[in-house]
């Protein structure tokens, strides 16, 4: 898989990708950055939330848009600058999330500014935001 450099880039590109979020999901996610936050892996206490049960950490979705960023658009060789995020909606066990992100910016010809929307499986957004990344200068740097 290749990445595109900065003159490959041009204002409207887009890419994207789908998954389904897991309960091993959750509780990986969970493990390895230590939030164990009862809204994610207790199902008693988080049906007395405002959410009445379970949902997926935010920044678990959130890493899909950085998978978006990382391997498609721009893709390996990125440099991943700022993020910029809306939490709109709860993502929940067995929602398919499908990570959007499109190319907005183009700044000095070096720096490429991108939409960034996580949608599920009903098309209702459930993160809204922007995203800023460093793509390679050339080829060889890919």
């Amino acid at each position: 898989m290749k990445g595109k450099t900065i003159e490959d880039i041009c204002i409207g590109d887009k890419a994207s990708l789908a998954r389904t979020i897991s309960e091993s999901d959750i509780y990986l996610y969970a493990g390895i950055t230590g939030d164990t936050n009862p809204a994610h892996i207790n199902e008693e206490e988080s049906k007395k939330s405002i959410f009445k049960g379970r949902i997926a950490h935010g920044m678990l979705t959130a890493g899909l848009i950085s998978a978006v960023l990382g391997t498609l658009l721009p893709g390996p060789g990125s440099i991943y600058l700022g993020q910029d995020l809306k939490f709109i909606a709860p993502v929940r066990m067995g929602d398919t999330i499908t990570a959007q992100v499109e190319v907005i910016e183009i700044i000095n010809n070096k720096i490429v500014k991108l939409r960034t929307d996580c949608v599920n499986q009903n098309g209702e957004v459930v993160i809204e935001g922007f995203a800023t990344i460093l793509p390679p200068k050339n080829r060889g740097d890919l």
